[in-house]
C-alpha cells in the first residue's frame, strides 16, 4: 500500500571568492566524487481518489519538460551556465525540473540516493542537445555530513550554488496515535532539516561571492495547507506545513538581510514549469508562492 515513488515533485564553510554579483565561473563540475546516497520524496499511495489529487504523482519528467519544448523563456537568459543545485532529482518533479533547467542552458547538480536515473536523464539531454548540463551526484541528504561534502564539492569544482531547489521529501505511513518514532524521525529529517541545511549552505555559498541575485525554492505539498481526513499522513503534513513556514521566515530573514535573493515555495502540480517561471520574473519581482490546485478540490 506504501510503494516508493520518486516524485517530480536536500563542509568547512568555502572561503570567499573573487566572484562578483551574478557573475560566474565554468569549471569542470562532472568531476565530483559521489559519497554516500540521497533521500527522494516517497509518497504513499491513497486509496481515496479525492485525496489523490491533494499530493498528485505528475507526469513523467519527459513529459513535463517536453512542454516546455526547447523555448528559452524571457528572463532566463542570466542564468545561462550558472549552477542550480535540485534534490531528489532520480524522477518524478525533481526529474523535470533538472531537465527543464538543462533546456534553459543551465548547469544542474540533480542529486538522490541513486543515481541511474539521473545518469539517464542526462544521457538524453546530453543526446538531444539541449545547451546546459546534468551532473548526476549521490547524497543521503537524512545525512548533515553528506550534504556538507556535496555543498563542498560544488564549491570547490564550480564555485558554488546560484539556485537551490529544494524537492526532495519522504512520507511514511506513521499516524500520530500509533506511528513509529523511526517513522517520525526519517520525514523530520528529509522535509525539514535536510531542506534547511540545503537552503543555509545555498545561501551561504551566494553570500560569500556576493551573488545577490540568486533563488531558493521549496517544492511543497497540498498538505502543507491542509490535513488530509487519512491518519497516515498526518505527521507528513505536519512536516509540509513546516516547509511553509519556513518559507515565509526565509523570505524575511533575506529581506532582513537587505539581500536581492530570493525565496518561493511551490506546490504541485506544473512545478517544472513553474519553477521557469519564477526564476524568469524580473530581479526586483518576488514570487513568494505558487499554489496550483487540481481541478477538483479538496474538502
Amino acid at each position: 500500500m506504501w510503494p516508493s515513488v520518486e516524485v517530480p515533485r536536500a563542509e568547512p564553510r568555502p572561503e570567499a571568492g573573487p566572484q562578483g554579483v551574478g557573475s560566474r565561473r565554468s569549471s569542470n563540475i562532472s568531476k565530483l566524487p559521489a559519497p554516500a546516497p540521497a533521500v527522494t520524496r516517497e509518497l504513499p499511495s491513497f486509496s481515496n481518489s479525492r485525496l489523490n489529487s491533494a499530493i498528485p504523482v505528475p507526469s513523467s519528467p519527459n513529459e513535463v519538460g517536453r512542454r516546455l519544448g526547447t523555448m528559452t523563456r524571457a528572463g532566463m537568459e542570466r542564468w545561462r551556465d550558472r549552477l542550480a543545485l535540485v534534490t531528489g532529482a532520480s524522477g518524478g518533479i525533481g526529474a523535470a525540473v533538472a531537465r527543464a533547467l538543462v533546456q534553459q542552458g543551465l548547469k544542474v547538480v540533480g542529486c538522490a540516493r541513486t543515481v541511474g536515473n539521473i545518469e539517464e536523464l542526462a544521457a538524453e539531454c546530453k543526446s538531444a542537445g539541449y545547451p546546459g548540463t546534468l551532473i548526476p551526484y549521490r547524497c543521503d541528504l537524512s545525512n548533515e555530513e553528506d550534504i556538507l561534502s556535496m555543498f563542498s564539492a560544488v564549491r570547490s569544482q564550480h564555485s558554488g550554488v546560484d539556485i537551490c531547489i529544494n524537492n526532495a521529501g519522504m512520507a511514511r505511513p506513521d499516524s500520530l496515535l500509533s506511528g513509529s518514532t523511526s517513522g517520525w524521525k526519517d520525514m523530520f529529517n528529509v522535509n525539514v532539516l535536510a531542506l534547511s541545511i540545503c537552503t543555509r549552505e545555498a545561501y551561504q555559498s551566494m553570500k560569500e561571492r556576493n551573488v545577490d541575485d540568486g533563488h531558493i525554492i521549496n517544492i511543497n505539498s497540498m498538505c502543507g495547507h491542509r490535513v488530509p481526513p487519512q491518519s497516515v499522513i498526518h505527521f507528513y503534513s505536519a512536516t509540509k506545513y513546516a516547509v511553509t513556514a519556513l518559507t515565509e521566515g526565509l523570505r524575511q530573514e533575506l529581506l532582513e538581510a537587505q539581500t536581492h535573493i530570493r525565496a518561493t515555495c511551490l506546490r504541485p502540480e506544473d512545478v517544472a514549469e513553474a519553477v521557469i517561471y519564477v526564476l524568469s520574473t524580473p530581479p526586483h519581482v518576488q514570487v513568494g508562492d505558487i499554489q496550483m490546485r487540481p481541478t477538483e478540490q479538496v474538502t
